[in-house]
């Protein structure tokens, strides 16, 4: 039977694989760049992608709605079921410095949930990809996140001063901490069982983590804040004050770490 999804999911992974062409063009390239707001840059490979993408998928679907970080928020797209959700790079600024710690995040939001999703970076050849209902994928090799149930030697997308500062550290005895720029990135790795966790205890947006949180659970793991709330997408605000991803046997033990954590508003 064909999936509800399929001709969707064939357009999104031709259009982040052409994204991803575009993206290495420009990489370590003479790449103009800026900062949209103070520490927030923005270059035009970022741009060109955007623009790439938005053309290829809304006029394959013009009845669709459009949520990305480098287009204008048109509140248009809350009065559609179904949306585009795009970072045309997430990790810009490892992508200006020429660290290969970026990807093409895209996924097909519907009702709130991703149904379809792809992370790719294109410079280590990773290619994320999942439809709902039908597993997760590195490369075609199907994914199963970390089945490690306890935060005893796991190996965390974190920052180890956070941990410091809350005297989380004797909670995780030889935690092994490692550090990522790309959300999207960070929460693929976590699907694919290369780190355990991924803590995000800052504000990230709908474009950051849609496409990863399909990946991801897809591979049997979970995102959620820090109070265990569900991460649900296209709203009026399209921003998550904390995001806490990890495979399902984990999850109850990091909640029970952050139960006292307060985000900065």
């Amino acid at each position: 039977m064909t999936h509800p999804y399929s001709e969707e999911y064939s357009e999104l992974i031709s259009s982040v694989k052409h994204a991803g062409t575009i993206a290495l063009k420009y990489f370590k390239s003479d790449l103009k760049s800026w900062e949209k707001n103070p520490g927030d840059p923005v270059s035009e490979a970022d741009l060109a992608i955007d623009s790439y993408l938005k053309e290829h998928l809304l006029t394959t679907h013009p009845d669709y709605g459009w949520l990305s970080e480098e287009t204008a928020d048109n509140p248009a797209r809350l009065d559609k079921s179904r949306v585009w959700i795009i970072d045309p790079i997430d990790g810009t600024r490892s992508f200006i410095a020429g660290k290969p710690e970026f990807t093409v995040s895209a996924a097909l939001v519907e009702d709130g949930k991703p149904v379809c999703a792809v992370v790719f970076n294109p410079v280590t050849e990773e290619f994320y990809e999942s439809v709902v209902g039908n597993g997760s994928f590195l490369n075609g090799q199907k994914l199963t996140c970390s089945l490690n149930d306890n935060l005893k030697d796991t190996k965390l997308l974190a920052s180890k001063k956070a941990f410091e500062w809350h005297k989380w550290l004797s909670d995780a005895p030889d935690a092994d901490f490692s550090h990522l720029n790309s959300i999207a990135y960070r929460i693929a790795k976590v699907a694919s069982c290369d780190f355990d966790a991924s803590l995000s205890l800052s504000p990230k947006s709908d474009w950051d983590i849609a496409a990863a949180d399909l990946i991801l659970s897809e591979a049997g793991g979970i995102s959620t804040t820090t109070k265990g709330e569900p991460l649900v997408y296209n709203q009026k605000i399209p921003i998550h004050g904390t995001v806490i991803s990890s495979g399902t046997a984990l999850h109850p033990a990091l909640m029970d770490l952050l139960k006292d954590f307060t985000p900065k508003s």
